[in-house]
């Protein structure tokens, strides 16, 4: 039999695919968005009613395109600062979508952050992030080999397509400043477990446990005199019980409108962004080339950000304005 280099390359995929879907099943992670200094609140709940305005941010990531069941994440954030009762205070809502291998993750969750501002121009803020996380397994899509070194069946996978849904949360701090930002968060605190089952009345059930993760964030935005650039740059320290992660990233913005920029995530992938600034949106592209053994099997991931801003007509908000360092 002769074995064609195509052939290998796909079992080289397919092998590693396994590899990343079966550690996510041990210690489920968030998405890693190359545009984290865009979105903190994805992470942070505490990051809710920053900006002067209803701000709306939409992140999408497809890594290893090349892949079948390759990882695809998308996200929505609505939030805007309030006053009740003479207290400062952030609300908004997440809503995710993502898809890894043959599990299907859904995440919907409310944020509320309390804002105290101290000093000129300072604001520290702490957050929560009640909600649900639903997951399906796609148990009919398994293919089991059946040959002399495989058994072709293991009770530890499910046959059917399986879900559930239990509680979760996220919670988190976050210090912003016209010129510095930084933030430090933890996801899914309650430590999850779903049991997916073929259906609510099923006795028999697989569960799937989800990681805590903790997330240190940071950035800053540094103008260069008697010039129309500034840089901004951002760094992300994240870990569960099984793994960490880190990533650093500097955009250089031109008339406040135009951005370009690089960035590293370790031992993962250099990164290259671009992005345009309009009157109250953002819009942004990523390109992430791997640079871990995956690389031999894929081309790279790519993402797009949006944000929009639909501002409040509120003199008494107005009066005390500050700008996210993020898009000042």
């Amino acid at each position: 039999m002769t074995i064609k280099l195509h052939d290998i390359k796909r079992l080289f995929a397919t092998m590693i695919l396994g590899v990343v879907v079966a550690l996510g099943a041990m210690a489920q992670t968030d998405a890693a968005f190359s545009h984290s200094w865009l979105g903190p609140g994805y992470y942070n709940p505490a990051a809710a009613g920053e900006h002067n305005a209803i701000h709306m941010t939409l992140g999408s990531r497809m890594q290893w395109v090349d892949f079948k069941h390759a990882p695809m994440t998308f996200y929505l954030t609505v939030d805007m600062p309030y006053k009740l009762l003479g207290q400062r205070l952030g609300a908004g809502v997440k809503a995710e979508f993502e898809r890894i291998g043959l599990y299907t993750n859904t995440r919907i969750g409310a944020q509320i952050a309390y804002k105290r501002k101290f000093g000129k121009n300072k604001m520290l803020s702490v957050g929560i992030q009640p909600g649900v996380f639903s997951q399906t397994f796609r148990g009919k899509e398994v293919i089991m080999p059946e040959d002399e070194a495989h058994q072709g069946n293991d009770e530890a996978i499910p046959k059917q397509d399986v879900s559930g849904t239990a509680f979760d949360a996220n919670v988190g701090i976050f210090f912003s400043h016209p010129r510095y930002w930084a933030g430090v968060a933890v996801t899914h605190v309650t430590n999850p477990g779903i049991e997916l089952k073929v259906s609510r009345e099923a006795i028999d059930y697989y569960e799937f446990r989800v990681s805590r993760g903790y997330y240190f964030m940071g950035g800053g935005n540094i103008p260069i005199n008697n010039t129309l650039f500034e840089i901004q740059p951002s760094a992300m320290f994240a870990m569960t019980q099984n793994m960490w992660t880190a990533q650093i990233a500097t955009m250089l913005r031109y008339n406040r409108k135009l951005n370009i920029g690089v960035g590293y995530r370790h031992k993962d992938a250099v990164t290259a962004m671009i992005g345009m600034n309009f009157k109250d949106a953002y819009i942004g592209y990523a390109y992430d080339y791997p640079i871990s053994a995956i690389s031999k099997a894929t081309f790279g991931s790519h993402e797009v950000f949006v944000t929009y801003n639909v501002k409040l007509d509120n003199r008494e908000k107005n009066k005390n304005k500050q700008k996210s360092v993020r898009l000042m």
